[in-house]
């Protein structure tokens, strides 16, 4: 009789769940990128997800505060965390006087934002991030450091085609002063964030909603569309805008050559970053040079990695002048949008090197075999079900196992095994246990 009190297992929308093997790509992506940032010497931290409101409404922005998760239990008013910096912000000043600076931190993990899910866009999602924290200040070429990490990070990812897009927050800050209209920057920073999902003349829509006259929109419009090669961006800027009464489109200018004489001397090819004055990135709390990076022939992809300059994130927690640098990776979308291209770039390894069987189901006499085999550094996976031995190779097949040791009454009495590769179907027949590892960890190399 069928049971009408089931459950139906279903997991929440904009929650990924994979099966194993996808796992395990999306594993290798994590470990890829730790990896990276270890390169770079970043030491690792890891924060609660769930932080007091107080500390993580600190520094979020009105729309972000929209999307956050936030709850009593009991007396405490307590919320998700949307990202890893605000976090970040509260873990230094808390931890200020056990650190040495300047701070080189990672951090990968979940976070969650309680927005609409869609393709791409996810409510619980993995973050991995990088930041340089300074004690009272943080040199320039911090900033510069950053995309030699982010080309190392997409290079270990088998992305060599790839443009980090960079502007300084002081540049167009500096040109909406000149033009009056300082007191909408953060609204006109919020439209131009959308601007390479809208395009231009939707973003020219949004800016007359905020009662900007067409003069001034065509002028922004026009400044944010300066092009040519990065040499030639600068150059215009320092001409065509050296009238500009604005000491802070000074300085985001020179910073900003500052920044592109550090990148190249990091190594960087001039292919692989771009001057964009469009780009000013959402969050209240950057302040300089940000950025955003591409991977050439998916650009509806979107940003794929992003961030940048803070003069000082943990003003609210602490009373200190920490500036900082940093990027974030959004994990789960990358997965989400280029799992195809990251199962090429990326080979995880099967979860077993070997898959140890009976032939004849006398399954006590294989756990020796495979202690043995685990002694010697392998993977060895028992087959610990009394069934035929043509599920058993169905069983490794499905797992990716690239061998299997089989033993029956024959190897017993010899003390010997048969080894199978399931990718050639060759098979060796009574040879000793230190063959079968010499043999496996040469099929590796």
């Amino acid at each position: 009789m069928k049971n009408l009190n089931l459950i139906e297992p279903k997991t929440l929308s904009g929650f990924m769940e994979l099966e194993p093997s996808r796992q395990r790509l999306f594993n290798a992506v994590l470990d890829t990128i730790r990896h990276s940032f270890e390169a770079y010497s970043f030491l690792p931290i890891d924060t609660p997800v769930i932080e007091y409101s107080s500390v993580l409404n600190a520094k979020a922005g009105e729309e972000t505060q929209k999307q956050i998760y936030r709850f009593l239990k009991g007396d405490t008013d307590m919320s998700l965390r949307f990202d890893l910096t605000v976090p970040l912000a509260k873990y230094v000043a808390k931890n200020y006087h056990n650190l040495t600076f300047p701070f080189r931190r990672y951090q990968i993990g979940k976070v969650y934002r309680g927005e609409r899910p869609q393709k791409g866009r996810f409510r619980e999602f993995y973050q991995a991030d990088i930041d340089i924290v300074g004690d009272g200040a943080l040199s320039i070429f911090c900033d510069a450091e950053i995309p030699s990490i982010i080309a190392g990070v997409f290079k270990s990812l088998g992305f060599n085609d790839f443009t980090i897009m960079l502007s300084n927050r002081k540049i167009l800050q500096g040109f909406l002063e000149s033009l009056k209209l300082q007191e909408k920057t953060t609204a006109i920073g919020t439209v131009l964030d959308k601007l390479k999902k809208i395009g231009i003349e939707k973003v020219k829509e949004e800016l007359v909603k905020l009662d900007i006259k067409k003069s001034a929109i065509d002028k922004i419009t026009k400044f944010i569309s300066i092009a040519g090669t990065t040499n030639e961006q600068i150059s215009i800027l320092n001409s065509q805008f050296s009238a500009l009464d604005s000491q802070l489109f000074t300085d985001g200018v020179n910073e900003l050559q500052q920044v592109i004489d550090g990148i190249r001397a990091f190594g960087i090819s001039d292919k692989n970053f771009q001057i964009d004055l469009s780009i000013i990135r959402g969050l209240d709390y950057y302040t300089g040079t940000v950025f955003e990076t591409f991977i050439m022939g998916h650009e509806s992809v979107g940003s794929v990695c992003s961030g940048g300059r803070y003069g000082n994130l943990a003003g609210l927690y602490i009373d200190k002048q920490l500036p900082g640098v940093g990027i974030s990776i959004g994990v789960t979308r990358l997965f989400d949008k280029l799992e195809s291209e990251l199962a090429k770039n990326l080979k995880p390894t099967p979860s077993s090197d070997v898959l140890v069987v009976s032939a004849d189901n006398n399954i006590t006499s294989l756990i020796p075999i495979a202690m043995k085999l685990k002694e010697l550094g392998l993977s060895p996976l028992l087959f610990l079900e009394d069934t035929k031995l043509k599920k058993k190779f169905q069983y490794a097949e499905k797992l990716n196992i690239p061998f299997m040791v089989i033993i029956g009454e024959n190897e017993r009495e010899t003390n010997t095994i048969t080894l199978k590769n399931l990718n050639s179907g060759k098979q060796l027949e009574q040879i000793a246990l230190k063959e079968v590892h010499k043999i496996i960890i040469d099929f590796y190399n």
